[in-house]
């Protein structure tokens, strides 16, 4: 029962100056909440607030229930809302798993022509995808997740000023993070070399990652614009421009690699086109232009992208390592090629259950649950970035996209 009586406000008023409590904060109203007997009547409710307003003031305290009655009860949703919620989740999911299919034919099709370049360009290309994918992919995709809660924070306050904001700050954020790993993909032969890997591979390898130095670039502003539209529910803008550089992949690659004779290297020249284009078109997806403020408050960003690229490398490691590991047997073409075509093979396990979290993890959830921040007012303090969950990035697969 609510106690709005005025009598009961004076007790409170008289509470001393030095019994603080930091709970308590200026412009806040706290209500007490009576539990009483449902067959009480007025009379006994009436002496139940006169009893409590006799009654000296006490600080807050969060208690346990006192007995099962006074738990809190949780429904069960209905046939129809549990019908109604796959419906609303298939709607997301479904354009994104098609896009992460249409994103995995490319993969499969440069393996395709690398393989029928013979053993020492697949070779070569495995490796360079592993080492792409160690220093650069990964980190990317990891670093660009940090955005992710704050855009959708955003977006369900309502504030698409902060929205735009964020998304340039990931830019920048990851085109600054691009640099040093330029120069790791420019040493790449020094590095590999170093670790015991075969000089034939490590020498096409080597060409093989200087063709694909502009996919740093592309993905730089992919992820963003990904993260940017899908904080949002728009997931179709995506899905066709996966379509436009899905059907751009297959003639490119037959111009660089059969007409052309470029082999390895415009397999990555292909690729790097076909990131391009869908690049291109998204780039009409972005909001207005960027402004002086996002050179700065990089802070929020930089903690939550920093847990979310150690989670994102630390998994798609693991499948990288083998490739790198098989470069140290006695007879390394084979072995490189078979785990490269290997790990593209079981990548395609990860699409269908990516594409479900990425629906669960939609704006629909984050507006409902972060929307109260916007009038909540300048009190209320939101939780750590550290306590939020990390989301885990796409499966380990080339020109990997979610």
């Amino acid at each position: 029962m609510c106690n709005t009586n005025t009598t009961t406000a004076a007790p409170a008023s008289m509470a001393s100056p030095d019994d603080k409590n930091p709970l308590l904060s200026p412009g806040h109203i706290y209500l007490t909440l009576l539990p009483l007997p449902k067959a009480s009547g007025l009379s006994d409710k009436a002496q139940a607030l006169k009893s409590f307003a006799s009654q000296p003031p006490q600080k807050p305290s969060i208690t346990a229930p006192a007995s099962p009655n006074h738990q809190l009860q949780l429904r069960l949703p209905s046939p129809s809302e549990t019908l109604k919620e796959a419906g609303s989740l298939f709607r997301l999911s479904f354009p994104i798993a098609l896009t992460a299919l249409l994103l995995y034919s490319r993969s499969v099709l440069s393996m395709l022509f690398l393989g029928s370049l013979g053993d020492l360009p697949l070779a070569a290309g495995s490796l360079a995808i592993a080492f792409a994918n160690i220093t650069g992919y990964s980190v990317l995709s990891g670093l660009s997740l940090g955005m992710e809660p704050l855009c959708s924070q955003a977006f369900g306050a309502n504030q698409p000023r902060l929205l735009s904001l964020t998304f340039y700050r990931t830019v920048l954020f990851l085109l600054c993070s691009s640099l040093p790993i330029a120069l790791l993909w420019l040493y790449m032969s020094r590095i590999l070399l170093f670790l015991g890997q075969d000089p034939d591979i490590t020498a096409l390898a080597q060409t093989f990652l200087l063709f694909s130095l502009p996919d740093l670039l592309s993905f730089s502003l992919i992820h963003p614009i990904r993260i940017y539209l899908r904080s949002q529910g728009v997931t179709r803008p995506l899905t066709a421009a996966a379509a436009f550089a899905a059907a751009l992949h297959l003639p490119a690659n037959y111009l660089l690699v059969i007409r052309l004779h470029l082999g390895a290297p415009g397999v990555a020249a292909a690729a790097a086109a076909s990131n391009l284009a869908l690049l291109l078109c998204l780039l009409p997806h972005v909001p207005r232009g960027p402004t002086a403020e996002c050179l700065g408050g990089w802070g929020p960003l930089a903690r939550l992208a920093a847990p979310s690229c150690a989670s994102v490398c630390l998994e798609w490691w693991w499948y990288e390592l083998m490739i790198l590991l098989c470069g140290l047997l006695p007879d390394p073409r084979p072995a490189v090629a078979s785990m490269g075509v290997l790990i593209q093979t079981t990548a395609l396990v990860y699409v269908f259950p990516s594409s479900r979290r990425s629906a669960s993890a939609s704006p629909r959830a984050s507006a409902t649950s972060l929307a109260p921040t916007a009038r909540l007012g300048p009190g209320f303090r939101p939780p750590s970035p550290f306590s939020w969950p990390p989301l885990w990035a796409s499966p380990p697969w080339y020109s990997p996209l979610e």
